[in-house]
């Protein structure tokens, strides 16, 4: 993984986990609570399965048309007798169901007299029934468990570690409001049906059990399933234990109700068709309902009529009979797939995993594309394993991570567009100065083009020097000789930047500059070429200029060589220069100044020559050893373009250059001769002259360089 990568990923995974920390307060302030119990009805709706309901659970509503019926043929107001309840039991009693639980509070003496109390605990005592307490925070209401009133008995081992390991302040309850002793007594178990709905007004979750006066009163739905079993001890140890199974419970100890479907889904029979069917049975008359249907039943006793207000609101349906909800919870205990809570270290981590990569995406991409292919790919993802978790029964957090996901990308095109202004206007400060503005302008636009810090490439490098410049410099006033460089360093340095090179420095006159750096260029050494002739050819053009400027003809030498190097930045870290370093400079160096040996003006390695093709005419100088290095090194001077005329003496000069490496001097300086304007001819001359007598077999061709 390079640098580079490597700092992306990085800077993804602070943003992401920047993106999660900020969520996870989100979450704490209850901001998105709204828009989880939204998506948590979704999923509840979506998934419901009304077919895997438990078929052990029965339903008693009192509804309009029991109603109705108790006005038109029994003349019967409301609130009904409770004696009007009995037949109800009996039948149940009749049939061997399990247990009766009674969703209605009786908390005030009957309004027709002591005798309808009696009847109808006579009725409850016989059987296994359920009587709600009302729990609430009212002084009036009592403060103590009442003494005319047995407990249940209740146990739940483990309770003193639950309460200090777990938000339960809400389990405590300081007052409550009993039914009557008569009724109280005559009920198997208490319960209570203290259910509260989320803070949009809808029921998701109860209370698996209150404690009053350190008296644990369990859910009617617990109570069902402790007095059905017959067992009333439960114990914690992190998780909440019955018999053998396990009930998860979210932090405040409530259990997350799994909705069947909608309401109806549990059997549930009309209260006039089971007192109708009781009545018909004590005549002797076949009942319209078979008591086989509840037998070894828990059966529920609710009121779903409009009028009688216990319809609440759940994911699955706004009218939803309050006596359901309990129902539902026993289904669930009954069942052992209550909803569990997703662990939160998971929870994080996943949001940890899911920022970043969407960071990452968008980091990597265009701005506005990373920021469309992130909300495409990532915001659906947890959505989408909100409902896959609900499959197998877990509470995913969808908001936390989708709110966690959101931010990342947020942060990450904020992010982006400012690394990317600043990174714009380092690149331009940084090589202003060195390349040409549509250069520039290319790196803003593809930073990915540049690495930075240090890198090894293959560059041409280019040295130029003014011939006699020190001579030249002494002769004019200090304004002449600024004037007179910084017009010849424009035309040169104009010439390399327009052909994609960057300059690497000015040292007086010298330039310093290479190509393929900080821009990948394939066709590097051409370019160096062309920027050769094209200087040259430049200073042809106002040497008559200068010469006005300076009294002096200004020739210019240049050494090229193609090799690796180390590009980037160098110096400290508040100051620092992009330039090369290396061996293969060094060597661009030597052959600048080598020039002075052959008397000319540009000379070109093999290294570079190799990769232009056939671009340029050329004719070989010779093979050298400069200072400082062992190993000769084949140079060539540049001639011209492909195209142009080859002047007829190099081919003189190449008849001779083959006779000389030869060994044979004598004959070689004989071609030499013929060439008298040429300085390259001419030094082979004088060498040929003065060591015609000593070459042999083991005649040594190359140029052995003494001075840089």
């Amino acid at each position: 993984m390079d640098l580079t990568t490597r700092m992306k990923l990085r800077s993804a995974v602070i943003t992401g986990l920047t993106a999660v920390l900020l969520a996870q307060i989100l979450q704490s302030t209850k901001l998105l609570d709204q828009w989880e119990y939204t998506t948590w009805s979704w999923r509840e709706k979506s998934l419901a399965q009304p077919s895997v309901y438990t078929k052990d659970i029965k339903i008693i509503l009192l509804d309009q048309a029991s109603l109705d019926w108790g006005a038109s043929v029994n003349g019967l107001s409301w609130p009904w007798p409770r004696e009007a309840y009995v037949p109800i039991i009996r039948f149940m009693q009749r049939a061997g169901a399990k247990i009766i639980a009674f969703d209605v509070l009786y908390t005030e003496a009957s309004i027709y007299g002591v005798e309808d109390d009696q009847v109808f605990a006579s009725a409850i005592a016989d059987n296994k029934v359920v009587l709600p307490v009302f729990l609430g925070e009212q002084s009036k209401q009592k403060a103590s468990w009442p003494a005319t009133v047995t407990p249940g008995s209740i146990k739940v081992q483990g309770l003193e570690q639950w309460q200090k390991q777990a938000d339960t302040s809400a389990m405590n309850k300081t007052h409550a409001t009993f039914p009557i002793d008569r009724l109280a007594n005559a009920a198997r178990l208490l319960s209570h049906a203290d259910e509260q709905p989320d803070s949009d007004g809808v029921f998701r979750r109860a209370s698996l059990f209150r404690v009053f006066d350190q008296q644990i009163i369990p859910s009617m739905g617990l109570a069902a399933l402790l007095l059905g079993k017959q067992d009333r001890t439960l114990s914690y140890d992190g998780l909440l234990h019955y018999q053998d199974k396990s009930i998860p419970t979210d932090d405040k100890g409530q259990l997350v109700l799994k909705f069947r479907g909608d309401s109806g889904t549990h059997q549930s029979f009309s209260a006039a068709a089971i007192i109708q069917s009781e009545l018909h049975l004590q005549a002797g008359e076949k009942s319209a309902i078979d008591p086989a249907l509840f037998k070894d039943k828990y059966v529920f006793f609710g009121f779903s009529a409009p009028g009688l207000k216990d319809l609440r609101s759940t994911p699955v349906s706004g009218d939803y009979p309050g006596v359901e909800v309990h129902a539902t919870m026993l289904d669930n205990l009954l069942a052992g797939d209550a909803i569990k809570t997703f662990p939160a270290w998971l929870a994080f981590c996943i949001a940890l995993v899911l920022s970043s990569s969407a960071s990452y995406l968008l980091i990597h991409s265009k701005r506005m594309l990373g920021l469309v292919l992130g909300f495409v790919l990532f915001t659906p993802l947890s959505l989408l394993i909100g409902f896959a978790a609900y499959s197998y029964s877990y509470d995913w957090p969808v908001l936390f991570v989708e709110t966690a996901v959101i931010l990342a990308l947020v942060n990450s095109v904020i992010l982006k567009y400012l690394t990317e202004g600043r990174k714009k206007r380092a690149i331009e400060t940084m090589f202003q100065r060195y390349l040409s503005k549509e250069y520039i302008e290319l790196l803003k636009k593809n930073p990915a083009l540049l690495k930075l810090g240090g890198e090894t490439r293959e560059l041409s490098i280019f040295f130029s020097d003014i011939q006699g410049f020190t001579t030249i410099s002494e002769k004019l006033t200090p304004e002449q000789l600024v004037h007179f460089l910084n017009s010849y360093l424009t035309d040169m340095t104009d010439i390399i930047t327009d052909e994609g090179g960057t300059l690497d420095k000015y040292e007086g006159d010298a330039i310093i500059a290479f190509t393929n750096a900080p821009l990948t260029q394939e066709d590097h050494a051409v370019r160096m070429c062309r920027s050769v002739l094209k200087c040259q050819r430049k200073l042809t053009e106002r040497r008559e200029e200068f010469f006005q400027q300076t009294g002096a003809w200004i020739y210019n030498r240049i050494g090229i060589h193609s090799g690796k190097v180390v590009v980037g930045n160098f110096g400290s870290k508040t100051r620092f220069n992009y330039t090369m370093l290396g061996d293969a400079a060094n060597l661009a160096a030597r052959l600048e100044g080598a020039n002075k040996f052959f008397g000319t003006y540009t000379m070109i390695s093999e290294a570079t020559k190799q990769q232009t093709g056939d671009a340029f005419l050329w004719r070989e100088t010779g093979t050298i050893r400069v200072v400082g290095r062992n190993t000769p090194v084949t140079v060539y001077e540049l001639l011209g373009f492909k195209g142009e005329a080859l002047p007829s003496a190099i081919q003189t000069f190449n008849q001779g250059q083959v006779l000389y490496k030869q060994g044979e001097l004598a004959a070689a300086a004989a071609v030499f001769t013929k060439l008298p304007d040429d300085p390259v001819a001419n030094v082979y001359l004088q060498r040929c002259l003065a060591e015609k007598d000593v070459a042999g077999s083991d005649w040594d061709s190359v140029w052995v360089l003494n001075e840089k």
